[in-house]
């Protein structure tokens, strides 16, 4: 019998009286590990008047306190880091080594929110007119939530619960439910490391679990990652019932490719962002720009990344998994097939793949096109499988026109020796993160996640200071202090400070 996911709720893992249950599947077999509930009204009421609760006590913890509850959950994560990774690994198909980067990249964030004292710090000016100081608070918002992406199962949820609550807020977290139990595991450590009854709840669920999250007045805040269409839907209502919203959705990530590179280094950060983690990363490189004569090592690339192999999350030579379900594969293998309809040349095919011993996996395998054009559906589509498009230009020129015309802004990356060629990229590329000689160029914690045009729907970005202030209200004191002795002035007619 599969396991029955639990809600988490008032500070309890409680089993769901739902009616309704989406079967957790293990990618590489097809065989159900998990089961998580569609959480009912009155229990999705009950975590909402929980955080509730909690929030008129824990908003008035000192700082230096929920600072130190951060500080435990760090260690603990870290003293748990390859068993979380485990879990992930199985429940999303990702090798052993990509799970555990996915679980260390989210302990980065949580060690950020252990600096929230320094992160909430206000400003203060003396004298802003005769004996008159003004200085501002940073201050909770409430109840907060986030819906996260099948695809990162730690690191997404540790980008958005861990700051909001040092932040002195509450959190209700909805995960996605093609992978829960990592999560669970997560909030498990996060009751030892000692936070307090009510902070977190955790909601399982689809979409109309979704939609009591965006339509409840007591959630203030909603972070969220996902596809295009759902972010923007996400957006939307959210912001139409007066929430702060912050949608991170889809990528068609570039990597420019000068002939001055070093080819080595290209072909071997090509393949690895292109198809590793199956290609479910937003960050994934999807289409390399090679310039000029950089366009003679397309063979060499094509042949590196057909040698590559997926397999189980425990196979040590296996460089990638499985995507998350029967339906993305079907989904990639169409898109491989109407590119080649489309007149793109395809030079590796990753349609029909199997692995040994594993045949009801939802295998695909590195999939190399060349000569891929702006107005293919191949290269319109963001895929997020392990398919590279490449494409052939002149000039850098002609690349960043290419680049910039393309209606995402995640993530960018040009490989060159010329100083000069990459600042003249970084500074004209219309793309909110940028790589120089590194593919996936993620931020680490202390800056934030700044995905631009589609690709982020919102104003406030996913951790770094952006996030302290996406989660927080910024409270200004204007104070004056009169002495005894001090002739009293006539009343004051105008709006001027004196």
């Amino acid at each position: 019998m599969s396991k029955k996911v639990p809600l988490y709720i008032d500070g309890e893992f409680v089993a769901s009286k739902s009616e309704q249950w989406i079967p957790v599947t293990n990618p590489a077999t097809q065989e159900v590990i998990a089961e998580a509930p569609c959480a009912t009204q009155s229990e999705m009421e009950a975590a909402v008047a929980s955080a509730r609760e909690a929030f008129k006590t824990w908003k008035e913890v000192p700082v230096s306190e929920r600072a130190r509850v951060m500080m435990r959950y760090q260690a603990l994560l870290k003293e748990h880091h390859d068993e979380i990774a485990e879990i992930l690994a199985q429940e999303t198909g990702k090798t052993f080594e990509d799970a555990k980067g996915d679980v260390w990249r989210g302990i980065e964030v949580v060690e950020h929110a252990a600096n929230i004292p320094s992160l909430l710090m206000g400003e203060t000016v003396e004298n802003v007119a005769r004996s008159i100081d003004s200085y501002s608070y940073t201050q909770p918002l409430g109840i907060c939530a986030g819906i996260t992406p099948f695809n990162f199962p730690a690191m997404i949820p540790l980008w958005m619960f861990p700051v909001a609550i040092a932040a002195g807020n509450t959190f209700i977290l909805k995960p996605s439910e093609q992978d829960p139990l990592t999560p669970t595991r997560l909030v498990e450590l996060f009751e030892q490391a000692g936070a307090p009854k009510g902070v977190l709840q955790v909601l399982h669920g689809g979409k109309d679990q979704v939609d009591f999250i965006l339509d409840h007045p007591e959630i203030r805040a909603l972070s969220f990652v996902g596809s295009v269409p759902v972010a923007e839907y996400i957006y939307r209502r959210g912001t139409e019932n007066g929430k702060r919203v912050q949608a991170f959705a889809g990528a068609k990530n570039h990597c420019v490719i000068m002939p001055d590179a070093n080819k080595q280094q290209v072909i071997n950060n090509l393949v690895g962002s292109s198809v590793g983690a199956a290609g479910q990363r937003c960050m994934a490189i999807s289409v390399a720009v090679f310039v000029g004569a950089a366009k003679e090592w397309i063979p060499e690339v094509a042949e590196a990344i057909a040698k590559v192999r997926p397999g189980a999350w425990n196979d040590e030579n296996a460089a990638y998994g499985p995507v998350i379900s029967p339906q993305a594969k079907e989904r990639i293998e169409k898109v491989i097939t109407e590119g080649e309809q489309e007149g793109a040349k395809l030079l590796v095919d990753g349609r029909n793949y199997t692995v040994e011993g594993l045949p009801n996996g939802n295998w695909v395998g590195p999939t190399v096109f060349s000569g891929v054009t702006p107005d293919m559906n191949l290269y319109k589509t963001e895929i997020f499988g392990p398919v590279l498009s490449i494409s052939e230009v002149e000039t850098l020129d002609d690349a960043l026109e290419m680049v910039n015309n393309n209606p995402y802004g995640n993530g960018t990356s040009i490989f060159t020796a010329s100083g000069a060629a990459a600042r003249k990229y970084q500074h004209e590329v219309e793309v909110g993160q940028v790589g120089i000689n590194i593919p996936i160029p993620v931020p680490l914690p202390f800056f934030s996640f700044t995905g631009w045009k589609r690709s982020f729907f919102g104003d406030l970005h996913a951790y770094g200071k952006q996030a302290v202030r996406f989660y927080t209200e910024t409270k200004t004191v204007t104070a004056r202090w009169f002495e005894s002795d001090i002739e009293a002035t006539g009343p004051n007619m105008s709006i001027h400070l004196k």
